[in-house]
Parts: C-alpha cells; sequence; structure tokens
C-alpha cells in the first residue's frame, strides 16, 4: 500500500522534460536499478542524482516524460527515491510506465506555481491537495483514478497481477 499521504523536497523543472533528460540513452545498456539511480534527470539537472534523498518530490510543468516509450526513465526515477511527480500533465506513454512500476504521478494545474527548489511539499492523495510547507499554500490536484491507486497500493502492475493469481 502506497502512502496517501507524504512530503519532500521539491525539485523543480519546466515543461517538455523528456526520457533523455530523465534518464539519458547513454546509459540504456545499464540494467541495475541503483546504477540507474545515479543517473536519474542527469539530462536536465548535473546535480540531482547527488542533491536529491529519498522521498523528494520532482515538479514540473507539462508535457513531463515525452519522448521515447522505454521504462528506464521510470525505473530510474522510482530507483533514486523519487516519492512523486507533480507536473501540469504527463506524456501517455510515460505516465502508464511510471504507474505500472509503483511510482505515483500527480497532475496540478498549478505545478510551477507550487514554490521553489528546496521547498518542502505535503501531498495527500485522499484529500485531493498539495500543500507547500514552507509558504502555507495549497493547491488542488487532479485525483488518481481507482485502478490506478490499486496498482500503486501493490507496488506496481507486476505485484497486482501476481497477488490476483493466487
Amino acid at each position: 500500500m502506497i502512502e496517501r499521504n507524504f512530503s519532500g523536497r521539491m525539485h523543480v523543472f519546466s515543461d517538455n522534460i523528456d526520457t533523455d533528460q530523465i534518464y539519458p540513452g547513454q546509459y540504456l545498456d545499464v540494467t541495475d536499478h541503483q546504477e540507474m539511480a545515479r543517473h536519474a534527470m542527469q539530462g536536465a539537472s548535473a546535480s540531482f542524482a547527488i542533491d536529491s534523498r529519498p522521498g523528494d518530490i520532482i515538479v514540473a510543468g507539462r508535457n513531463f516524460g515525452c519522448g521515447s516509450s522505454r521504462e528506464n526513465a521510470a525505473i530510474a526515477l522510482k530507483a533514486s527515491g523519487v516519492g512523486c511527480v507533480i507536473a501540469r500533465g504527463f506524456a501517455r506513454i510515460f505516465y502508464r510506465n511510471a504507474i505500472n512500476l509503483g511510482l505515483p504521478l500527480v497532475v496540478c494545474d498549478q505545478a510551477l506555481e507550487l514554490g521553489k527548489s528546496g521547498d518542502r511539499l505535503s501531498v495527500d492523495l485522499a484529500s485531493g491537495a498539495v500543500t507547500n510547507l514552507e509558504t502555507g499554500r495549497e493547491f488542488a490536484i487532479e485525483p488518481i483514478s481507482d485502478y490506478a491507486l490499486s496498482i500503486l497500493d501493490a507496488g506496481g502492475i507486476k505485484p497486482l497481477m501476481l497477488s490476483r493469481e493466487g
């Protein structure tokens, strides 16, 4: 079961962060998830993998995860400990890949107004709100579908399907 209420530090990115920025293509032959985590967001930020901590939250604009359909980008973010990604919108295939791997994605129309990198956010999936803990400002988020929540609760699509077999 995923946490329905969690917090972490923000790392802010712009619109159109593609999968090569999330996980550069030069590392596609790497299969160890911890090694993949060391290259998370490397195409957009040279310091993200060094500065991020488990539970941190990526905040971005529109079209986060555009580009290729490979799962490596979502795997690298999850392996690096990202608690969730909040964006104005996601590329469809990235959204499915992330949810299927157990990485929560949250749509917030005002994502780039949430605050600045380093601010702490609290995300409450149950109430549909994200709060900047530094400023106290609260913003609405789109609800995650019950089916997507069931995948996240199971830790991903594979664990969900395995639990239904037994």
